[in-house]
């Protein structure tokens, strides 16, 4: 019976960890269903958010509820700025080209904001409590649950962005971007959108991320575990995302404890490349990706 219970713990605490993996990949995908493009900024974006919190909420001491939104409306706003100022002049260029730009921007970004901030880890205190919520014989991490739900409720409100007159604009500019522009729908705005979007969750991400463990560049880190997610869903779908989270924060919180009793250790941090590895061999397309069928 107690080995039930340590799984369910395990497995409890992994999902919810989980879905803040899927909350920084929630970036990449909604980049990706309006552009094509794999956003290889996404973790160091999630890091300047956690960066920007810590100077809102502790250098300035603006209060939570005033500091949050405003580093919010801030990564909205540098996710326009990377889209307007670096992607949009790379139209018309290799999509490797494209891909390999948002790599020199995470690459860049991970070393620029230690430069500004500081490289020693900050503190970051936006008032969730650390006292344990027990549920009879099991325990789940206070921050985790509150971390969880506040990013199963963002991709939630994705989903329901991607119903709306907007976001049927950006289905059309994924589908075909020349029939889009045809019909009138501003294509560059509508990446820029997805890119202001792909900002907004960086900025929750990092902030969730940035409470529990510090703000310092290993934030940018995070786009490892984003893109297993990202690939395992499937990179322009949502659900993909909620679920490849899911099974991805599962898998690397369970499958470690039971492999150290079998002298296997170590392995917490290979459970994501695995996980990259075996889904582009088996099912490039990822779980719930649309798989396009190109005749030759």
């Amino acid at each position: 019976m107690d080995t039930i219970y340590e799984l369910a713990e395990l497995s409890a605490n992994g999902a919810l960890v989980g879905l803040m993996y899927s909350l920084v990949a929630l970036g990449i995908v909604l980049v990706f269903k309006s552009s094509g493009v794999a956003n290889l900024a996404q973790g160091a974006l999630a890091m300047l958010g956690g960066y920007l919190a810590w100077a809102a909420l502790v250098s300035l001491g603006a209060p939570v509820w005033a500091g949050i939104p405003l580093v919010v409306l801030l990564m909205f706003f540098a996710g326009r700025a990377v889209e307007r100022m670096a992607l949009r002049r790379m139209i018309g260029q290799p999509v490797i080209m494209v891909i390999m730009l948002t790599l020199g921007i995470e690459i860049l970004l991970r070393g620029l904001a230690p430069a500004i901030f500081g490289s020693v880890k900050k503190r970051l205190d936006i008032g969730i409590d650390n006292a344990p919520v027990i549920l009879g014989p099991v325990l789940i991490d206070r921050a985790y649950l509150v971390s969880g739900v506040v990013s199963l409720a963002l991709i939630g409100l994705a989903l329901l962005f991607f119903g709306t007159r907007q976001g049927i604009m950006l289905r059309a500019v994924s589908d075909d971007q020349t029939a889009s522009w045809a019909v009138g729908i501003r294509v560059e705005r509508a990446i820029g959108i997805s890119w202001g979007l792909a900002g907004i969750a960086a900025a929750a991400a990092g902030i969730l991320w940035g409470s529990i463990q510090g703000v310092d560049w290993t934030l940018s880190l995070l786009l490892i575990k984003a893109l297993a997610v990202a690939i395992l869903g499937g990179l322009d779908s949502i659900v993909g995302v909620l679920v490849a989270g899911l099974v991805l924060g599962i898998l690397e919180n369970v499958a470690p404890v039971y492999l150290e009793r079998f002298g296997i250790a170590g392995t917490r941090d290979v459970v994501a490349s695995l996980v990259i590895l075996l889904t582009v061999i088996i099912r490039p397309y990822g779980l719930f990706g649309r798989e396009d069928i190109e005749r030759v």
